[in-house]
């Protein structure tokens, strides 16, 4: 064990040279929470692993200055009170100033979030998003800025989902890295409804194992208690952390910790971004053994799995396994290797998103059309670039879909064919500015080498 890890006490007197020597690990803190003493305590280990009076640190007017710099930029919509974030930062430090003294004093409460359902990719199904209102989501980033670091010391290193510095792309690669090292026996993992059906009082129990102070936990139970407001209808939950909230991620990481740290104690490659997990094994036996395990851990968590969309694979070039947003297959050799391409749902969302903005009947000018659409492009490209290429194909549909518009402009029927790629050549729509995937891709690959 690291000396960084021991749970030591923190020193009486504190030298000024430790506290200034913040770790390069904390960086990302919020400096408004948390000063370089606490950090320095932090790295330390405080005694029992337990951290007492924290609220004070919620509702500094420095912190809820700096949650507010946070709701603001990140926008969104209105809550249940129908102030925006336009209508709160007129009067920003009234507001603030209210805010503060109703944390301090307990007066605070949460107002019910506002119910609402947007689509999901590739499904019928509908997925609901609760929306706090905007002094809520303040109180909820002061919140989460003072407890995050706590619960960020300890959390698995293959733990990816909404946690500073790593993202998606970290956990692909590490997924990525394992096939490669013949770890093709995959549990593909499907946690039903997690969000909706985390236990009040078991996530409560994990929050206090690290944080003693009754008002901080007060204030968390206050969130996962907080009304729900759905079609004119209010109602509290029983169980779950509505997704939308702000401090639902890091509670959510703060509930699936334990099986992060249990899989890695057994031995299992286990890869976890947010609820979408795999676990990767070198043969049946271990990846059953694995599937047990999981089974017996989600039961006592008092969670479920998906019974269908749970399940072991075999990676060959049969079949694979979909994760964030990628197939993973071996593709048909020679030579034979594991590789990684847009599952069918991310290629379907994408396509849904160009149709949406290539109308025939578009009444927008080319050049408008091709700016709507080039930060679709982009932004699929830089999440996409590392797998197979189908740029050439995609780039291919998307002037089709151009030259459609363009036919339709000049009375002629149904869709483009050879003609239309000569009135109309693939020349014309790069100096009317639209982005070739292919080129944008190749652009990257060598200004990366």
């Amino acid at each position: 064990m690291k000396q960084e890890d021991l749970p030591l006490a923190v020193p009486a007197t504190a030298k000024q040279d430790g506290e200034a020597a913040v770790s390069e690990r904390w960086s990302w803190v919020e400096p408004a929470a948390w000063t370089p003493r606490m950090l320095h305590a932090l790295e330390q280990g405080v005694k029992g692993g337990v951290w007492y009076s924290l609220m004070d640190k919620v509702y500094a007017p420095r912190n809820l200055q700096a949650a507010t710099k946070r709701v603001v930029a990140n926008r969104g919509s209105a809550g249940i009170d129908h102030v925006s974030v336009s209508v709160f930062e007129r009067n920003r430090d009234a507001n603030l100033q209210r805010l503060c003294e109703q944390l301090r004093e307990g007066r605070y409460y949460p107002q019910a979030v506002r119910r609402t359902y947007i689509p999901k990719t590739g499904s019928r199904e509908l997925r609901p998003l609760g929306i706090p209102t905007v002094r809520d989501r303040i109180a909820q980033t002061a919140l989460r800025n003072v407890l995050e670091p706590i619960f960020e010391r300890d959390f698995a290193e293959h733990s990816y989902g909404f946690r500073p510095g790593r993202g998606c792309k970290d956990a692909l690669r590490r997924v990525s890295c394992l096939l490669s090292k013949r770890h093709l026996f995959v549990v593909d993992v499907d946690l039903k409804s997690f969000f909706d059906t985390i236990p009040h009082e078991q996530l409560l129990a994990r929050v206090e194992q690290r944080v003693a102070d009754s008002r901080v936990l007060d204030l968390v139970r206050s969130y996962l208690k907080q009304r729900v407001l759905d079609t004119m209808q209010e109602w509290q939950p029983e169980q779950g952390t509505p997704q939308g909230a702000v401090i639902s991620p890091l509670l959510a990481n703060i509930y699936l910790d334990p099986l992060d740290h249990l899989m890695a104690s057994r031995g299992f490659e286990m890869t976890r971004y947010a609820d979408d997990m795999v676990i990767q094994c070198r043969d049946e036996q271990h990846a059953q053994q694995a599937m047990d395990l999981l089974r017996e851990w989600v039961e006592k968590a008092g969670l479920s799995l998906h019974p269908t969309k749970t399940r072991i694979v075999q990676v060959t070039q049969m079949q694979g396994f979909d994760f964030l947003g990628y197939h993973f297959q071996l593709s048909k050799g020679p030579p034979i290797h594991v590789g990684k391409w847009p599952r069918d749902k991310s290629l379907r969302k994408f396509k849904d998103s160009v149709r949406d903005k290539t109308h025939r009947c578009n009444g927008h000018s080319l050049e408008a059309i091709i700016r709507r659409l080039n930060p679709a492009l982009r932004g699929f490209l830089e999440y996409f670039k590392h797998g197979a290429n189908i740029f050439a194909r995609l780039d291919s549909w998307v002037r089709g879909r151009l030259r459609a518009i363009l036919r339709k402009r000049t009375h002629r029927r149904g869709r483009a064919n050879g003609k239309d790629h000569q009135r109309w050549p693939n020349d014309f729509f790069r100096e009317h500015g639209l982005l070739s995937m292919v080129e944008e891709r190749a652009r990257l690959v060598q200004s990366s080498g």
